[in-house]
C-alpha cells in the first residue's frame, strides 16, 4: 500500500482536511499550509490533514517508511503541531479517552511538559514514540498511586522510572527546534520491533521498542498545551498564539511493506 500527496492537483478522496476555529489548512500549488492566526486562548484552534475520519479507518501496521518534506514559518512556535501516525486517543464526537500509542515527530512548547522520557526535556521538537496500551503499562497500573509518590524522590525516579517509561513504550530524542525553520525531509521506518527516524537521511534516533497495531496519519498545528509527568503533574489547556503561524506541508509519502 502507497499513499502520496500531489499538491498540483486536488487531495484524493482519502485526506482529509479539518479545521477547528480559525485553524485553516490552505493549499498552495506546491505546500499544504497548516496556519493558525494571531488569537486569544478563549478557544480550541486547530488544523490537521488526515488520512482517517474514525478509529476504524487506521490502516497503517509496520513494516512501512514515511516520508514528509515541512518547515514552520515562525520560532519560536507555541501549542502544539507535527505529523505521523497515532490512535488518535481523544474524538469529541465520542465519550472517553483512549490510551495513547503514536510513532511520530512531535512539537509541544511551554507550559507544555510530557517529560517522559529520562533525561530529555518535556517541551521542545521530538521523534518520539510511546504506547500506553501495551500489556506491561496496564499490569503496572494498579501500582499508579504509590508509584507516583515515590517519583517525587530524585533518587527513586532515577532508578524506577525506567521501568515505567519502557512499559508506557516511550522513547524520545530532542531535536534542535531550529531545524522547524528549514526545509527538511522526516521520515521514520516503522518496523515490528523498532522504529528509526532520520533528517535527510541521517538517522537521528532509534527507538528500540515495538509499536504494535494499526495507527492513522496526521499532520497538524493547534494552541494547546499538555503536562503529564511521571510525578502525576496531570494538566491540559490552551495558549495564546500571538503571532500567525504556519507548519508547511511539501510532501506526504508512506509505503508499507
Amino acid at each position: 500500500m502507497k499513499r502520496e500527496i500531489d499538491f498540483q492537483q486536488s487531495l484524493p478522496a482519502h485526506w482529509h482536511i479539518i479545521n477547528y476555529g480559525n485553524g485553516r489548512v490552505n493549499q498552495q500549488p506546491n505546500a499544504l499550509q497548516l496556519t493558525l492566526p494571531a488569537t486569544h486562548a478563549t478557544r480550541y484552534h486547530d488544523a490537521q490533514l488526515t488520512d482517517y475520519v474514525g478509529k476504524g479507518d487506521f490502516r497503517w501496521r509496520p513494516p512501512l517508511r514515511m516520508e514528509v518534506v515541512a518547515s514552520a514559518s515562525l520560532h519560536p512556535l507555541v501549542g502544539t503541531a507535527g505529523f505521523g501516525f497515532w490512535n488518535h486517543p481523544f474524538v469529541p464526537s465520542e465519550r472517553g479517552v483512549r490510551l495513547p500509542k503514536a510513532v511520530w515527530f512531535f512539537f509541544s512548547a511551554p507550559p507544555s511538559n510530557m517529560q517522559l522520557a529520562q533525561g530529555v526535556t518535556g517541551p521542545g521538537w521530538k521523534a518520539a514514540t510511546i504506547d500506553a496500551t501495551r500489556w506491561q503499562f496496564l499490569a503496572l497500573a494498579p501500582t499508579a498511586p504509590v508509584s507516583i509518590l515515590l517519583m517525587r524522590f530524585p533518587t527513586l525516579y532515577r532508578r524506577l522510572w525506567p521501568i515505567g517509561q519502557r512499559a508506557i513504550g516511550v522513547s524520545e530524542h530532542l531535536l534542535e527546534s531550529s531545524l522547524l525553520l528549514e526545509r527538511h525531509t522526516y521520515s521514520l521506518d516503522w518496523q515490528v520491533d523498532h522504529v528509526r527516524f532520520a533528517v535527510d537521511d541521517v538517522t537521528v534516533h532509534e527507538a528500540r521498542v515495538g509499536i504494535k497495531g494499526a495507527l492513522g496519519f496526521i499532520a497538524w498545528m493547534d494552541n494547546q498545551y499538555a503536562v503529564v509527568t511521571p510525578q502525576g503533574q496531570i494538566k491540559f489547556g490552551l495558549v495564546d498564539v500571538p503571532q500567525p503561524q504556519t507548519l508547511m506541508i511539501e510532501r506526504v509519502e508512506i509505503k508499507m511493506g
